[in-house]
């Protein structure tokens, strides 16, 4: 298993991401073809890090949930180990995914009439995800 080399809190990793990529790994490059299970492991690693930074910063939509800080940041490493080897990308590959989904998701949530529901509407899934991780 791949391990990541930084502990810093992974949503702040993906909430920096678009400002810290290169600008070459900016430029607009075919995203790859991802199967259910690759875009699960993306868009739950995008939602468990939104959930524990805001879970961190007292949101009580998000401490509604159980803590993720430390099973969303195991999620998520593991979820990067496997989209790296599955598509054969590198980590700033998989890291400008990752940002891309967490933007996406907070351009939808600022959209959202009712930020609970639509909270409630992703973690459904991505705590069953979880759970089915063994984490």
């Amino acid at each position: 298993m791949l391990r990541l080399a930084f502990f810093v809190p992974f949503a702040a990793v993906l909430a920096a991401a678009p400002l810290a990529m290169p600008a070459a790994a900016q430029q607009s490059t075919p995203a790859p073809q991802l199967d259910l299970e690759q875009k699960t492991l993306l868009r739950c690693s995008a939602v468990f890090a939104i959930v524990a930074y805001d879970q961190q910063h007292g949101d009580a939509n998000a401490l509604a949930y159980p803590p993720l800080a430390e099973r969303g940041r195991e999620y998520f490493v593991q979820a990067t180990a496997t989209l790296m080897e599955a598509l054969q990308l590198d980590h700033d590959q998989v890291q400008a995914l990752f940002a891309t989904e967490v933007t996406q998701l907070q351009q939808a949530n600022a959209a959202a009439s009712d930020k609970k529901r639509y909270l409630a509407s992703l973690m459904q899934p991505c705590q069953l995800s979880l759970e089915a991780s063994g984490l």
